[in-house]
């Protein structure tokens, strides 16, 4: 049985989704100068990604962006597993914004103005960490399948 997801995760999973499809279809297309510039930004703030060409680079980027993407959009793909990939994948851009210079105000995490287009990808964690989250009403654990049984064998932990 297919499992679709609840209301309240379908708008913040179709907006996202289409958010990243539509960018890792535009970086599947870069040219020579984009996937230069995509590629030092990111080796400046992860250093060990200096090994990759930035043509590779930038088509592994564009992958995973068109594979998170695609996962929001799918109902079929459960909201949890979506919401694993899309905190991975924000996660790492959050740390970009926080490693490159001059994108937030000296001792603090408010960006500054050519900060602002990395900083907004915070709003990507939030949804994803959000997904992952567990649900009120729900079991909490693979343990609780049946009422209070597996919270009075001690096997759920809430």
């Amino acid at each position: 049985m297919m499992q679709v997801p609840e209301p309240r995760d379908i708008a913040p999973r179709l907006i996202t989704g289409a958010f990243l499809l539509n960018s890792g279809l535009t970086k599947w297309q870069a040219d020579q100068a984009t996937a230069e510039t995509v590629h030092g930004m990111a080796c400046t703030a992860y250093p060990f990604l200096t090994k990759l060409p930035p043509e590779r680079f930038t088509r592994l980027l564009a992958a995973s962006e068109i594979a998170i993407g695609s996962a929001l959009l799918a109902p079929f793909v459960p909201t949890r597993l979506a919401g694993l990939g899309l905190t991975g994948f924000a996660g790492g851009l959050v740390g970009l914004y926080l490693r490159l210079p001059g994108m937030h105000e000296p001792g603090s995490l408010r960006p500054t103005q050519d900060g602002i287009a990395l900083a907004k990808d915070t709003w990507m964690l939030g949804i994803g960490l959000g997904f992952l989250a567990p649900r009120a009403g729900r079991a909490c654990c693979p343990f609780r399948s049946g009422g209070r049984r597996g919270r009075r064998r001690g096997l759920c932990h809430r």
